[in-house]
């Protein structure tokens, strides 16, 4: 007995401590209180924005609520500086209406940051190292008064636009010149550029976009006055009982007009045979002849009456009367009805068939009266408008081309027309006042006390445009003397108002004394008529 408790006792003195017990209970407990750390960490950074969120252009990556909307407001709450040249102007948001739509943006960036979903849920990918939501952009929601942001505008351009000086012009080079430079608030150019600045956190500079006065620039208007002063310093009055300058000028590429007394009827001597050779292509479906060709070269470059009455016995199917019947009536479908050819032109031989058509309605001007030939009658304006029509149809398909739609004009003829012309070459009038070798398509014509000239100037510059004009004094007998070098003034002033890069300051002193024969110089010889390279014949010539 004695042994067994002795046993017993050496048992029960080898049980050592529970040490696997205690080890999992520490394991336990050092689990639980990480587990209560993490979850502390978690519910202290649950609220904020996952990263790589952007919200209007401002990253908020891992911000607060709070802290995030304070971020992006404070970014658009920052003054947009204006600079009218080197003046700076301070355009705070608020001056504006500017308001940040906050609920809508933070709204749509927790949405990202999944902070609306299951909180155990959040706490396991927290857990699992899985990123708490998506990167993404969020565009800014924000809006302003764009009345208030014109009433701004308006107001700096009313401190600090400054006037123009007017644009001026010289009588004695015919020039013009640009008046003293304005400033110009352009109101709705800067509307855009401040737009984009107010949506900008970072960029909110602007300079404001600032452009000439237009007034300062020379126009038309200033052309139409220097050619007004230059007569008048000449001694021509324009709008006289004794003296009439018609004037009509057109720039090809704007449209813009001069129309001085355009309307007037003149006497149009050898300036009808422009109709003549419109109406000739119309009617002609084919391509000209050489004998054609030549015909057409007499009439337009060396201004024979004969050979432009061939032209309308063609027209008229061999019947001059029919032949003005139809350029007449082409005159007035174009729009220019203050021009009509209702006779022949005199040709001073024996035999000569005379006689007229029925004179149409025409309504020129009726407070001028030239005194104009009954028979042959045109207007600046109703001129320089053919060369626009040729010219469009010619470059656009359109002029002529609109007009008559079933094919009686092409590019082709229009272009034939314009090169035929480009070779009349009298060396005097429109010509006589633009640089030597300037291309020219053109046609004049002078009889007793009136001289006219017409047609297109083409500008090294591009920019082309038609010039028209008709002098006329109440005289038996013109001064070519004094009425042509006027004509050579008026292109003159012309040429450098289109070109003032390459203006012609004084006159040209190399002129002929009149105009320079067409035969022998720039008639080409028979058969060798190239309507589609008009100078082709002198090829080799020195």
């Amino acid at each position: 007995m004695a042994t067994t408790t002795a046993a017993m006792s050496r048992r029960k003195k080898r049980r050592g401590l529970p040490v696997l017990s205690i080890l999992s209970g520490a394991l336990l407990a050092a689990a639980g209180a990480i587990f209560i750390l993490e979850l502390v960490q978690f519910s202290q950074q649950d609220n904020v924005l996952a990263p790589g969120v952007i919200v209007a252009g401002v990253d908020v990556s891992g911000l607060s609520e709070r802290d995030a909307v304070l971020r992006w407001q404070n970014a658009f709450q920052q003054d947009v500086v204006l600079y009218y040249g080197e003046s700076p102007i301070i355009l705070k948001p608020s001056a504006v209406g500017f308001q940040v739509n906050s609920d809508t943006m933070l709204a749509s960036a927790l949405e990202t940051s999944e902070t609306t979903a299951n909180f155990w849920s959040r706490f396991f990918n927290y857990l699992t190292g899985q990123p708490p939501g998506r990167s993404a952009t969020i565009n800014l929601a924000a809006s302003y008064q764009e009345s208030l942001l014109t009433d701004f505008l308006l107001d700096i351009a009313d401190r600090y636009d400054r006037p123009a000086g007017q644009p001026g012009y010289d009588v004695v080079t015919l020039t013009v010149y640009e008046g003293v430079t304005g400033s110009q608030l352009d109101v709705e150019a800067a509307k855009r550029l401040i737009n984009t600045a107010l949506y900008d956190p970072v960029n909110r500079v602007v300079n404001l976009p600032i452009g000439d006065s237009a007034q300062s620039r020379p126009n038309l208007t200033t052309l139409r006055q220097l050619i007004v002063d230059y007569l008048d310093s000449e001694g021509f009055i324009y709008d006289a009982q004794g003296s009439i300058a018609s004037i009509f000028i057109m720039d090809l590429q704007t449209g813009e007009e001069i129309n001085l007394l355009g309307d007037v009827a003149m006497t149009a001597a050898s300036t009808t045979k422009v109709p003549i050779m419109i109406d000739f292509y119309r009617v002609n479906e084919d391509q000209p002849t050489p004998d054609e060709a030549y015909i057409l070269a007499n009439s337009l470059l060396c201004s024979r009456n004969s050979s432009s009455n061939t032209l309308i016995q063609l027209i008229g199917g061999g019947d001059q009367f029919n032949g003005l019947t139809s350029i007449t009536q082409t005159l007035q479908q174009i729009g220019t009805g203050n021009t009509f050819l209702i006779a022949p032109y005199t040709e001073g031989v024996a035999g000569q068939q005379l006689g007229a058509i029925a004179r149409p309605r025409t309504q020129p001007n009726a407070n001028f009266n030239t005194d104009p030939d009954p028979f042959n009658q045109t207007t600046a304006e109703d001129l320089g408008t053919m060369f626009a029509m040729i010219y469009d149809c010619a470059n656009y398909g359109s002029g002529l081309m609109t007009i008559y739609e079933n094919g009686e004009f092409t590019q082709r003829e229009c272009r034939q027309m314009l090169e035929l012309m480009s070779a009349n070459d009298l060396q005097r009038l429109l010509q006589g006042g633009l640089p030597m070798e300037t291309r020219i398509s053109h046609k004049n014509g002078w009889l007793g006390g009136t001289v006219g000239d017409a047609g297109i100037v083409y500008s090294p510059n591009g920019r082309n445009y038609v010039i028209s004009v008709f002098l006329w004094e109440d005289t038996e007998f013109q001064d070519f003397e004094r009425l042509w070098p006027l004509v050579e003034g008026i292109s003159r002033a012309t040429w450098n108002y289109f070109n003032p890069d390459q203006p012609l300051l004084v006159p040209r002193d190399d002129l002929p004394r009149t105009a320079q024969d067409c035969e022998g110089n720039y008639l080409p010889p028979a058969g060798q008529v190239n309507l589609d390279d008009i100078w082709s014949w002198r090829e080799g010539l020195p």
